[in-house]
């Protein structure tokens, strides 16, 4: 195995059990989304925001913050999930993710809306409130 696949596969790792950590949204917090737990995750969320992000990604650590801000102050009305689209590449490709930080606002597993790029908390509230 070469070093880029054991560095992701320990990453993976670490995601599996971060998720698995995870509170859960009444409590305020952003729980980890998979290419296998993804549908299960929106689908259970009558109302949740998916932000598609790389480590890679400078604008997506701009947004992380915001993100996590928000899954606190929308506890019990909002599910937050950061899905990683290096590790996760089927569900950015099923929702063609072509930016990223992309922002997806679902109701019941149906995208309704979207966010691309890093853009202020106001904005990503101003979405949000459309929808609850």
């Amino acid at each position: 195995m070469d070093e880029l696949a054991e560095i992701r596969e320990k990453k993976t790792r670490k995601m599996v059990e971060n998720s698995r950590r995870a509170k859960v949204a009444d409590e305020g917090s952003v729980e980890i989304a998979t290419d296998e737990n993804f549908e299960s995750l929106t689908k259970r969320s009558s109302l949740c925001l998916v932000d598609f992000w790389a480590e890679w990604c400078g604008p997506c650590r701009m947004v992380s913050p915001i993100i996590e801000e928000l899954s606190k102050e929308y506890a019990g009305k909002v599910h937050f999930y950061k899905l990683n689209i290096d590790d996760n590449p089927s569900s950015a490709q099923k929702f063609g993710i072509m930016s990223i930080p992309t922002l997806l606002i679902m109701k019941n597993g149906t995208k309704v809306d979207a966010i691309i790029g890093a853009v202020p908390k106001k904005v990503i509230q101003d979405k949000l409130a459309k929808h609850i």
